[in-house]
Order: C-alpha cells, then structure tokens, then sequence
C-alpha cells in the first residue's frame, strides 16, 4: 500500500519522504500562492484558480484571500459556500462541506495529526481523519476542526472553539473543548 493510500484511509503514513505527497503539497500550495496573490477584484480569475485546487465545488462558493490548503483534491464544497480570509485546510483526508455553510476568519480544518510516542512522530509519522460538515452550519472567527470530526446540520460553533468530537445537528456549540450549550428548534 503507498504513503498515499495509508493518508486516504486514516492509517499511520510518512509523509515527508514520500515523492508523490511531497510533489502534490508543492503544487496545491503554488496553486495557493497563485491564488493569494490574485486581485480581490478579478473574481473569475479567483473562481477559476479556486477550480483547479478544490476536489469539487457544487454550484456558487467564495473563499476569501488567503487561502491555505494541503492537497486541495481532498476538499469538497457545497452550494452557497463561503469563507472568510485566512481559512486553513490540511486535507490529507477528505474535508466535506454541505450547502449553506458560513466560515469566519482565520478557521481551520485538520485531518492531520501525530503519533503521541516520541520516537514515531519525531520520525515524521502521521495520520488523517476525515472531516464532515452538514448543510446550513455557521462558524465563527478562529474555530479549529481537529482530524475525524462530524458537524450536524445547521449547527453553530462559537468563536475560538477548538472541535475535538462530532457536534450534533440543531445545536450550538462553543469552547475549548467544543460542547454544546444550546439546542435549537427545527
């Protein structure tokens, strides 16, 4: 099985000296940098680079500049889709979007994450989890997604939440850790 078939399905895998990961992060990342440095006011061009970085965009999205992402063919958006400057995605595993989701500046999302034991993190080893958020969900400002997270629909998360479990759909949840703190009405 290749480094890149481990990262796909959540196993331990190396990606600092595997070519074809090393290759496919330096292109998503000049595609990023091409991005970032197009003029906010030339839409298309943005929409047509944001295109080629993003796995699949259904329907209308804007991803404020800057944008930062691992690979990009692992990210998917849905209808209505926006986000704010500074969103960070490290999507060595699929990062999934419903519709109707609202991203405030400087979030991130984070398939990525590290052996616990010293010597196999030290050795470069990581894991990715998938990441799912379900349709009509709102993020405030500097929210962090860590790595097998599952959002619910229509869900709000808090302003400097750090989520490290599955929020359940109709609720809105803030903190660090992220937990619930109120239910809505559907």
């Amino acid at each position: 099985m290749s480094e890149k078939d481990k990262m796909l399905v959540g196993e331990i895998y190396d990606a600092n000296n595997d070519r074809q990961l090393i290759a496919e992060r330096t292109a998503a990342k000049d595609k990023c940098a091409a991005y970032n440095s197009v003029t906010p006011s030339d839409m298309q061009r943005r929409r047509e680079i944001m295109s080629g970085i993003l796995g699949k965009a259904k329907g209308e999205f804007l991803i404020e500049q800057p944008f930062y992402c691992d690979y990009g063919y692992n990210i998917e958006v849905g209808e209505n889709f926006y986000a704010n400057h500074g969103l960070t995605i490290l999507d060595g595993n699929k990062v999934r979007f419903g519709d109707n989701v609202f991203i405030g500046p400087h979030c991130g999302f984070y398939t990525a994450g590290h052996p616990l034991d010293a010597e196999s993190r030290n050795a470069g080893l990581e894991y990715a989890k998938p990441i799912t958020v379900g349709n009509n969900v709102w993020f405030g400002g500097n929210v962090c997604v860590l790595p097998g997270v599952t959002i619910g629909d229509n869900a709000v998360i808090g302003a400097g939440s750090v989520v490290n479990r599955d929020i359940p759909p109709f609720t809105v949840a803030a903190g660090n850790p992220c937990k619930v703190i109120k239910k809505l009405q559907k």
